[in-house]
This record gives C-alpha cells, structure tokens and sequence, in this order.
C-alpha cells in the first residue's frame, strides 16, 4: 500500500467512526430500539453518510480524492 493509499483508510475510518459513535448515542438515546438493533442502525447510517476516500494514479503523479453525498461531485483532497 502507498503513503496516500493509507492515508485514504485511515481517513475514511475515522470518519465511519466519529459517525458511528454519534449515531450509537443518538439511536440509544432517542429512539425506543434495544440490543443488537442501536449498533446495526448506527453502523448502518455510518456507512451511508461517511465520506468516501480513494487514492488513485494520474498522469500527474497519485492524488488523493474524496466523495461524499452531500457534495457534488469528487473532491481532490491532495
């Protein structure tokens, strides 16, 4: 794996995870679900609205991207 290949994972990780856990507080506190269903649902918002990271080779040299729903269109991160 390149530099920008790891740096693309390790990205897209924490951003799941910052998410996941938000969303495991918020089902667990204001919804009425119990057991397996407060981390499915959480997992489950977490993959959908985490931003995408990719890195892919260009003529100019690897650059890093990014895409995500609430964004038109991919993002050159670096």
């Amino acid at each position: 794996m390149t530099k920008l290949q790891v740096r693309a994972f390790l990205y897209q990780l924490g951003c799941f995870a910052i998410l996941f856990v938000g969303f495991r507080y918020l089902v667990g506190t204001y919804t009425g679900l119990t057991g397996f269903w407060v981390p499915l649902t959480a997992f489950a918002l977490g993959t959908i609205l985490a931003p995408k990271f990719q890195a892919a080779k260009t003529k100019d040299g690897e650059k890093l991207f990014m895409s995500w729903i609430f964004l038109k269109g991919v993002r050159i991160i670096g």
